[in-house]
């Protein structure tokens, strides 16, 4: 039996599945149409960190040259295809293998798709990485805890630094950073200006077919 979001689907459920991903059109005949190679930014990261404000300048930057893309933030699917996950293990687990699914979706219609989630450990980031396959790339967004504390954009630190948050990212929940990203981006010593176009530096050559 297939165990699958809280709900058991049988073998004999499963034989009722016919996937047509043989037949259909593939990834390279959507980025012909496009001049442009799909892949995934998947930017990890402390709350606070920066990778919202830096996913968004990299897309508006990268739609000013041309190039398709599609920004996946965090908040944003826990408002729509996430909004039934709360925050323990199970679901965050849950949370990232649907934001993983989706923007496999993206990249295989030839679009650069930027997907801002914490993705606290390697076990989970080699998770997203499984389900997207080829064209995968991680970015590190690092800040020290202390840095973001200090931002607070949110007000989460003070209230999980006040015991009002449980698991709280970076504080009473791991958080490790990757061992061989695609790019680490130091916000506390770049600006934003300074980030992105480090960023672009590091996409571009590998956008354009």
């Amino acid at each position: 039996m297939l165990y699958f979001c809280g709900l058991i689907m049988s073998e004999k459920e499963k034989n009722h599945i016919h996937p047509i991903f043989d037949t259909i059109l593939s990834k390279e005949d959507k980025e012909e149409i496009l001049h442009q190679k799909g892949m995934v930014l998947w930017m990890v990261g402390l709350s606070g960190s920066g990778k919202s404000t830096i996913a968004r300048a990299l897309e508006q930057e990268l739609h000013s040259r041309g190039i398709l893309t599609k920004l996946l933030d965090g908040d944003n699917l826990r408002t729509g295809v996430n909004n039934n996950l709360g925050f323990t293990e199970e679901d965050r687990t849950e949370n990232i293998r649907r934001a993983a699914e989706v923007s496999k979706l993206f990249k295989d219609c030839g679009v650069v798709t930027i997907c801002s989630l914490i993705s606290p450990t390697e076990e989970i980031r080699e998770q997203a990485k499984k389900i997207i396959g080829d064209d995968f790339h991680v970015v590190y967004i690092n800040a020290p805890f202390e840095v973001c504390a200090e931002r607070d954009v949110k007000g989460l630190y003070a209230k999980a630094l006040a015991g009002e948050i449980k698991n709280f990212t970076g504080l009473d929940a791991p958080f490790e950073g990757p061992i061989n990203p695609f790019a680490e981006v130091k916000t506390d010593e770049l600006s934003l200006e300074a980030s992105t176009n480090f960023l672009l530096k590091k996409v571009l050559p590998i956008i354009k077919r």
